[in-house]
């Protein structure tokens, strides 16, 4: 039992990835990793983080502020709907390429715990990954809103159409491909390769995710921290991604879904 807890406090590194300890491929995989980030969730980070500064240098404080993250697009609902998808898109293509990156350099998709071989289990996986992680979350977002710390959170404010469930649906699943992807297979893999021990890596990871949620306030920040250090740990200790691509994507599904559904129809949703 002591062991068993020792290794997913302390974990080893695996034998694969090597470390990479040539200076030219190092600087090569450097150049690679700021250049992923730089145009797809650490430019997000940054985003978020000046949203954060303008919303603290408003008179009104932070709970009595709104920010919506599914909005409408354009006029037309025909042009909306096509400017959704094109999103959903997005964020297929960074997931989509940081696994083809990890590829192209010999770390295929079952290295990173996306090989096919087992749905049930990681289906199931997945869905108590969302239940630890979102009940827990939701009283840490009320707390936080309770004390002054975070905005309030509107998951959709797209109209009624016919097209709203399915592209909330698809948005949520873009959401957990691309950052569980990037995050945690792409970046904890490439960290490896630098030499980073687990719980370096884990942090770092950690981090990054919950920069990107800073613009809900720092109750946002905390609490994808925590689902960070969460959902890492079980990747370095297990190796499936899956799982945490299930888990992401029905926690943005009720989220999404639920609160277009019960807007107006419940008192304390906004």
């Amino acid at each position: 039992m002591r062991h068993d807890v020792r290794g997913w406090l302390v974990p080893q590194r695996p034998d694969r990835p090597e470390v990479v300890t040539d200076p030219r491929e190092r600087r090569g995989l450097l150049v690679e990793v700021l250049l992923v980030f730089s145009v797809t969730l650490g430019l997000s980070g940054l985003r978020s983080l000046l949203s954060l500064l303008d919303s603290l240098l408003k008179s009104e404080p932070l709970s009595k502020q709104s920010v919506a993250l599914n909005v409408s697009q354009a006029a037309q609902q025909l042009i909306d709907f096509a400017l959704q998808l094109t999103g959903v898109i997005q964020l297929l293509a960074w997931g989509g390429l940081g696994a083809y990156l990890l590829w192209r350099s010999g770390i295929g998709p079952r290295l990173v715990g996306l090989g096919m071989g087992r749905w049930p289990r990681d289906l199931g996986a997945g869905a108590v990954l969302a239940a630890v992680i979102g009940i827990p979350g939701l009283g840490l977002y009320f707390l936080a809103q309770a004390l002054g710390l975070n905005l309030n959170v509107q998951p959709s404010t797209l109209g009624e159409h016919w097209w709203r469930t399915p592209v909330l649906i698809l948005s949520a699943a873009g959401n957990a491909w691309a950052e569980e992807v990037l995050v945690v297979g792409y970046l904890l893999t490439r960290l490896r390769q630098f030499g980073w021990g687990e719980n370096s890596g884990l942090v770092a990871s950690a981090v990054l995710r919950g920069s990107y949620h800073l613009y809900q306030g720092f109750g946002g920040f905390v609490g994808n921290v925590i689902m960070g250090l969460i959902f890492g740990r079980f990747w370095q200790r297990t190796n499936r991604l899956w799982p945490l691509v299930v888990a992401h994507t029905l926690l943005d599904v009720v989220a999404f879904v639920g609160y277009a559904l019960l807007r107006g129809h419940v008192g304390w949703l906004h």
